[in-house]
């Protein structure tokens, strides 16, 4: 029994439960990708027009990225706290939009909704960041498989709740809110005190290697599963004990991964843990200090020759190290003047604002609101784009690029760290090349091609996922673990940034003037244009064809072209300091 209850403790602070915790969070926190199929629901139920829904759209996506809040209060307050916080805005913000939409309250002003849904997503960046934070201390040297994993659920959880809401068949659309408020606040509650720092860096076991594959094998089965069962709920009417059963088997899917920790933990031989460092080898050495001066390796790095980066790594640190002592002698006799640091390097610790005065920070930042800002213009959209092209059933697009959106995480996890690993190159190149897929999609999409939708609901979402596994990794590696938080929060911003231009203005903008020309066309065609003044109430107003969004996406597909320019600027300005963080390449 002692032993028993000695297990359970360890049970209880394994790292890889954790890990899994965390997944069931972010698999249901991904609360602003069902905003494709939330948006009809508000439209029809509240008589708004494009513009207005696109409003809508942006103050979801602002509630989205501004975390500032929640990156400092998960320095100051335990984890379940900032998961508390995040529940509590949830289940107010779109409880109470639910109960509009569903008039069981009066109508309120447009801003009031705004408001809500700005509040009630605003909920994600506490998910999110609890998350993130507890996984990548815990799992420092993984940080890219991390990032990509759980970052690929919170996509994944829109057609998550699409599916358990199909499960339930509630009696009207609303309830699609409804649920959107009660669901995820049930199942973050339930395991919030489980997602916390646990001195993961301590607990490196042999067979981490292997837990990780198991898990991306569950990511590319659940992938798989979902889509297959979308496309048998379109091609065919199921009854409702099938979706039933589907819905049951999503749902074990998605638990499976606690056999790891269970294993780990109860069943497997007790072997001695190894530690990884929570920062890269050249980072753990302490600069010395000599009465008012500094010396540190970063001081040196700069003047070595480039010919030193081709040297093993031993035999390059014994140089440093033979030329740091020299500098140490000289300093000590007078011989040479050594200046203070001014601030960290790159790869070290970085605050917010020391962040923001550098080049690369920015240059990600502007990268990110042109590629990721197209990204979610395209999602917000899904639903209305695919209504203009005939489709009736938009539920099965926004599902599908959840789907593709979670794959792209993964997949952008995985592979980027593979290229720093074994190759020892700037994790932003993978970035780089996602730009381009979307750019293609997109101007695939502009020229009218035939099943445009279904090409952009893959590569806009596998290339929009990708880029949030890719640079919250990047960003830690370039600026440190110690205000990740704040750091990942403050990139999030783009998104919206990008969106409030591409979706709030250019997006509506061209959809509401096509629909307006389609409007009167119509009427002249009727024989009711007989010189009479035309009316024509906005409320009213949807366009039809793949002219609504074309001009929209030759636009985005340029400003992603513009967006891989950046990120390469930002893989020739580090290539050294990936040099630096990851030695000679393995490849």
């Amino acid at each position: 029994m002692v032993q028993f209850s000695a297990k359970l403790r360890g049970f209880l602070k394994d790292r890889w439960l954790v890990f899994v915790a965390s997944m069931w969070v972010q698999s249901c926190s991904g609360i602003g990708y069902l905003f494709g199929s939330i948006s009809p629901v508000i439209k029809s139920g509240m008589g708004y027009n494009q513009r207005q829904i696109a409003l809508l759209g942006v103050a979801k996506d602002l509630g989205d990225a501004i975390g500032f809040l929640a990156g400092i209060l998960c320095e100051v307050l335990p984890i379940w706290a900032v998961l508390f916080i995040g529940v509590v805005q949830n289940f107010v913000g779109y409880g109470v939009v639910w109960l509009i939409v569903a008039h069981k309250l009066p109508a309120l002003p447009l801003w009031v909704l705004c408001v809500l849904i700005f509040i009630g997503t605003n909920g994600e960046t506490y998910f999110n960041t609890g998350a993130l934070v507890s996984c990548v201390q815990n799992f420092p040297k993984s940080r890219g498989p991390i990032v990509g994993i759980l970052k690929g659920f919170a996509g994944l959880s829109g057609a998550i709740l699409t599916q358990v809401y199909a499960m339930f068949n509630f009696p009207d659309q609303a309830s699609l809110v409804f649920m959107v408020a009660v669901g995820p606040s049930i199942v973050i509650t339930a395991v919030m005190f489980l997602v916390r720092p646990v001195g993961g860096h301590k607990q490196v076991r042999p067979s981490d290697h292997s837990s990780f594959l198991f898990i991306y094998s569950i990511c590319v089965i659940l992938a798989a599963y979902l889509l297959a069962v979308l496309l048998l709920q379109d091609l065919s009417s199921l009854n409702e004990n099938v979706v039933i059963f589907l819905t049951i088997v999503l749902l074990i899917l998605i638990v499976l991964p606690i056999i790891i920790p269970i294993f780990l933990v109860f069943f497997s031989e007790p072997r001695p843990v190894l530690e990884e460092s929570l920062l890269p080898e050249p980072e753990k050495q302490e600069p010395s200090r000599m009465g008012s001066f500094i010396l540190s390796l970063s001081e040196v790095e700069d003047e070595r020759s480039s010919e030193e980066d081709t040297l093993p790594p031993s035999e390059r640190q014994k140089r440093i190290a033979h030329l740091q002592a020299k500098l140490y002698q000289a300093a000590a006799e007078g011989a040479v003047r050594v200046k203070r640091r001014k601030g960290p390097r790159r790869g070290e610790d970085f605050t917010l604002l020391q962040a923001l005065v550098k080049a690369d920070f920015w240059l990600i930042f502007l990268s990110l609101v042109l590629a990721s800002g197209s990204g979610l213009t395209v999602i917000d959209n899904l639903g209305q784009m695919s209504q203009s092209l005939g489709y009736s059933n938009t539920h099965i697009f926004v599902s599908m690029i959840s789907i593709w959106n979670f794959l792209g995480r993964v997949a952008g996890g995985y592979f980027s760290e593979n290229i720093v690993k074994y190759y020892a190159y700037p994790r932003p190149v993978a970035m780089a090349a996602v730009q381009v897929v979307m750019a293609f999609a997109l101007f695939f999409y502009a020229m009218g091609c035939p099943g445009s939708i279904y090409v952009v609901s893959v590569l806009i979402g596998l290339g929009y996922g990708a880029h949030w596994a890719i640079v919250p990794a990047a960003v830690s590696e370039l600026f440190g673990l110690k205000s990740f938080g704040a750091l990942y929060n403050f990139l999030t911003l783009a998104s919206p940034a990008g969106s409030l231009i591409f979706s709030g203005v250019i997006a509506s903008g061209i959809y509401d003037y096509q629909a307006k020309q389609q409007h009167e066309h119509r009427i002249q065609s009727s024989g009711l244009g007989l010189g009479v003044p035309l009316v024509v109430k906005d409320d009213f107003l949807t366009c039809y064809g793949s002219i609504c969004y074309s001009l929209t996406m030759g636009i985005m597909s340029g400003l992603c072209i513009i967006a891989f320019i950046l990120s390469m600027i930002v893989v020739h300005r580090t290539k050294r300091v990936y040099a630096q963080l990851y030695g000679t390449p393995l490849a």
